[in-house]
């Protein structure tokens, strides 16, 4: 499944949205709720201020009474400063809490999610980039909840203190009241305009972020390659034009979306313009006084700014919600690899593997392998070789069932392994594999990944058998010597060893080889093909190699070419085939390494 096309419409279906949301809303509901109802004693206290003006200019500047006035002129600069302390408090509140719910919320989303992307099959990371994977999976939850609670926390507060100053307006003088609160309340009718355009464009602006990571992905674990064959202008190029495309579709949104605050301005203006000249009439009218209009006007200029940037926090959160409708897009998605409700788990593999009639595709209509069939009894050794491209590993993949086959069957102890639990399948089955992922850390946390409760005389066994005691002993911090990221502190001997390592101590009865020393140089495929030897000690082995060499003691050797195991017998039954594959393989590799010899 390509997590491009994973983007359903219901970005504005807000029940929806709701109702998948809840489970995660609802452990910090008291809180979230709190945060939010703070939000309008902030915003309704910004009404204060122009409604103590009234009252200062017309009991104090302009008033008769002076006891009054000295009174008034002592008690409302103290008023407004403990006002003004008492929101900045609730301020604080509102933040933190907000920030908190939101955070918890977020985090409750990525712990699923990532449980979610663990349970998905090769296939689906062969499909998408780490880059897409990133951003689908980290990038929009911060967006969907942190974000969207920020944006509701401004909405709110604004929309409160509007409502505070329209309390105030609406005290003053309802005539110029009713005229202001339409005119620059029309300025949020073009808010529902754009919202099928900033949806377009946050999809759009997610796939080109996405490219970008992979970019920087790809920059950094293939630096070598892009020194060694001077790639730096190509990378450039490649993040230029990806970064342009992120700007042109941030442009496209702006020239969108941006007229929006330069309405409300002009709206907004026009409103103030007309209380101008309708509230000079009525003092000259003896209507309204002197105070009372400065307040107005001071209360409807504070009004036009929460009502200004109401329309951008809006179409914010109309993002916010495009991202809350990807997020839970992705939870609809079901790995294609999993359990049957009655699957069986087993101990361990008794008798035997058997592949009858398989049948497999990477692409529709494209077989890779097509028809196999050999059986292979515990501990028995099998080698598969063969011209590059031919289906080993394909082969190889599908025990552990890594992708599931198009037809036939793959049977453990006479199982079908589709029919048994996944982690008990793979438990029983060690993988080496040609290029070994470790992961950050020290050695020791690499090697205990294959058992973690695993001893230290346990860990000390693999260790030698694996070939890696003279090497730690050399080591500053011996084998919590940190790796760094995938290994890079290692040569690829020393790597292949962590690996075997690891697969020892996991003591599978079954063991993957897959030319697990192909990228080695003599002295190191020398020293990782002995540690291969204690690995393979009264175990069950599918061995991938391509120097025939190093498998011509395997119990059984099946030739596999364009995907059709072609021969299969053993070392001195293929060799002896008149123009066999077998026979013609090894004559050339044969050949070849005379000829190296002869050279050196």
């Amino acid at each position: 499944m390509k997590l491009e096309n994973v983007v359903h419409d219901r970005a504005f279906d807000y029940k929806y949205l709701y109702k998948r949301m809840w489970p995660y809303v609802k452990p910090y509901l008291f809180r979230g709720i709190l945060g939010i109802l703070v939000a309008v004693p902030v915003g309704a206290m910004n009404s204060v201020i122009p409604l103590a003006l009234k009252y200062y200019i017309d009991n104090v500047l302009n008033g008769e009474n002076i006891e009054l006035a000295k009174q008034f002129a002592f008690w409302i600069p103290i008023a407004i400063i403990i006002f003004a302390l008492v929101q900045g408090i609730l301020k604080y509140l509102n933040s933190y809490l907000n920030d908190w719910t939101g955070r918890k919320i977020s985090n409750g989303l990525k712990f699923d999610l990532f449980k979610k992307l663990l349970s998905f099959e090769p296939a689906f990371y062969d499909q998408n980039s780490s880059g897409l994977v990133m951003s689908r999976f980290l990038g929009d939850t911060g967006a969907a909840c942190s974000g969207l609670l920020v944006n509701l926390k401004d909405i709110l507060t604004r929309a409160t203190n509007a409502f505070g100053l329209i309390c105030v307006l609406l005290f003053i003088s309802w005539k110029l009241s009713i005229f202001a609160v339409a005119v620059l309340f029309s300025a949020f009718l073009p808010v529902a305009l754009i919202r099928k355009r900033i949806k377009h464009v946050s999809n759009e602006t997610m796939k080109v972020g996405s490219r970008v990571n992979t970019n920087f992905y790809e920059t950094f674990n293939g630096n070598r390659i892009i020194q060694s064959f001077n790639l730096q202008k190509h990378q450039f190029e490649r993040f230029y034009n990806q970064v342009m495309e992120g700007f042109n579709l941030a442009m496209s949104l702006t020239k969108r979306v941006g007229w929006l605050s330069p309405i409300m301005y002009l709206i907004a203006s026009c409103g103030i313009a007309g209380v101008m000249w309708y509230g000079n009439h009525l003092v000259l009218s003896g209507e309204l006084t002197t105070g009372s209009f400065a307040s107005f006007v001071t209360a409807l200029l504070l009004l036009y700014q929460p009502v200004k940037t109401l329309g951008n926090l809006m179409a914010g959160m109309q993002g916010n919600f495009v991202a809350m409708s990807r997020v839970v897009d992705l939870f609809d998605l079901e790995p294609t690899i999993k359990n049957k409700p009655e699957a069986i788990r087993i101990q361990t593999i008794k008798d035997s593997i058997r592949f009858e009639n398989v049948w497999f595709e990477y692409e529709k209509d494209t077989p890779v392998l097509k028809n196999i069939n050999f059986e292979i009894k515990m501990g028995e050794s099998l080698a598969l070789v063969g011209n590059s491209g031919g289906g080993k590993t394909t082969i190889a993949n599908l025990i552990p069932r890594f992708y599931d086959i198009k037809s036939g069957s793959i049977k453990i102890d006479n199982i079908d392994v589709r029919d048994i639990e996944l982690e008990s399948l793979r438990q029983n089955i060690a993988v080496v594999f040609q290029d070994n992922f470790l992961f950050s850390g020290t050695i020791r946390d690499n090697i205990l990944l294959g058992k973690f409760n695993a001893t230290d005389a346990q860990i000390h066994k693999v260790l030698k058998d694996a070939y890696l005691e003279e090497f730690i002993c050399e080591l500053s911090e011996g084998i919590d010597t940190e790796i760094g990221e995938r290994g890079v502190r290692l040569s690829g001997g020393q790597k292949q060893r962590v690996a075997i390592a690891r697969a020892m101590l996991k003591d599978a009865p079954l063991v993957i080889l897959d030319e697990a020393t192909s990228a080695l140089d003599n002295k190191s495929e020398a020293i990782v093909q002995q540690a291969l030897d204690k690995l393979m000690e009264n175990r069950t082995v599918i061995v991938i190699a391509h120097r025939l060499s190093t498998i011509k003691n395997a119990d059984r050797i099946a030739v596999v070419n364009q995907g059709q195991i072609v021969e299969l017998g053993r070392h001195e039954e293929l060799i002896n085939i008149s123009d066999g594959a077998y026979k013609t393989l090894y004559e050339m590799q044969f050949k070849k390494e005379k000829e190296v010899t002869v050279n050196k």
